[in-house]
């Protein structure tokens, strides 16, 4: 595995990090929403003519230890022994996203398929049934890894590459095939609990209508107290933890992308189930650095990775604010030295939670998806 990066930004242009062969069968390209345009893509599109141009609109960039906002971070990936092939589509119906997940599965099926990793718009793809029916559509040995855009703390619109301009809507879906590609994946939180449990007593999918009978706006901001006339992006700071009708642990965070005032109602990135016991969350910045760093032991591949493809939410930023790189500095010492690191920060990480679970979408969580070839 070959691999370059390089960076663009408005003042400088395009700046070579880490050099490589330019013959590239797949471009990563993460990067603000303003800078991903028509030219930068056209760029890409001439200096790697044989190659798949992937990626997405971020919240904030990651290379090497480095997170930037209002960049682009490039890296061209060439394989000795592996293939991969793109899937797209256009998410133009609400309530539809699990049937693109179907169908981008569908289209990715072969012999040789080892692994997905998948971009999505971030606000108008409900990434918990995107990721259903991702999983439910593939064999039960190929894991499905990525990411929602992101649009800075904005929530404005997200873009997609998916081996043609920037859009919005986009779900770009990317198989790796091969039996010398490795691959390893981890993904954990660091968020503690804080308030009694809740009840989910009415939601529709993502959307949240009640906790424990009550409007479930008015009484998330009563906890949030002056942080409130900040929703929904201070939301980000607090999110939700789900529990089972059973009371065990599910393993799964939310976040909030948007409130409805008139109706009382919040809708977040993922499904939040009636019936599920839900309890609100607060940063602890240690923890949140310990659980980058828990992500990366998740991921380690025997004899080490080439590269790692970093996704951390948008929130875990915000909190974290000048202490951000330290989650990053974090996954470097468990991966050693040698592996490039790339990747953005998200409105939501897709992953399974262990390595025998389902693939979910999760918020607030450090997603670690590492590539290594025999």
């Amino acid at each position: 595995m070959d691999i370059m990066q390089r960076r663009w930004t408005p003042a400088n242009g395009w700046t070579a990090l880490q050099p490589g062969a330019d013959a590239a069968q797949l471009v990563l390209v993460f990067g603000g929403t303003a800078q991903l345009d028509v030219d930068r893509f056209n760029d890409l599109r001439a200096d790697y003519p044989g190659a798949l141009v992937v990626g997405c609109s971020t919240a904030g960039e990651i290379a090497g230890t480095s997170v930037s906002d209002d960049t682009l971070v490039v890296t061209a990936l060439s394989f000795a022994h592996s293939q991969v092939r793109l899937a797209s589509a256009r998410a133009a119906s609400p309530g539809d996203d699990r049937r693109i997940g179907a169908a981008l599965a569908a289209q990715l099926l072969g012999p040789g398929l080892v692994h997905v990793f998948v971009l999505s718009d971030g606000l108008h793809v409900n990434g918990t049934e995107l990721a259903a029916g991702l999983q439910d559509g593939l064999p039960s040995g190929v894991a499905v890894t990525g990411g929602l855009s992101g649009d800075g703390a904005r929530f404005s619109r997200t873009l997609v590459v998916a081996d043609a301009p920037p859009a919005e809507r986009v779900v770009a879906a990317v198989g790796f095939y091969g039996d010398r590609l490795r691959v390893g994946y981890g993904s954990l939180g660091g968020w503690d609990p804080f308030g009694p449990d809740r009840l989910i007593t009415k939601s529709a999918g993502n959307v949240l209508y009640e906790l424990d009978g009550e409007p479930a706006l008015a009484l998330y901001k009563r906890y949030l107290g002056e942080h409130a006339a900040g929703l929904p992006a201070s939301g980000l700071l607090f999110p939700l933890a789900l529990r089972g009708p059973d009371e065990t642990e599910t393993g799964l965070v939310r976040t909030i992308l948007a409130v409805d005032e008139a109706d009382g109602s919040m809708t977040f990135a993922g499904d939040v189930p009636q019936g599920t016991h839900a309890r609100l969350m607060k940063a602890n910045f240690d923890r949140l650095i310990e659980g980058a760093s828990g992500a990366a032991q998740a991921s380690l591949l025997d004899g080490g990775a080439r590269l790692a493809v970093l996704i951390s939410c948008v929130g875990r930023k915000l909190v974290l604010g000048q202490r951000v790189e330290e989650e990053v500095e974090g996954v470097r010492r468990v991966l050693g030295n040698g592996v490039a690191l790339t990747g953005f920060y998200s409105y939501g990480e897709i992953s399974p939670y262990a390595p025998t679970a389902r693939c979910e979408l999760h918020n607030q969580t450090m997603t670690i998806t590492s590539f290594a070839e025999d």
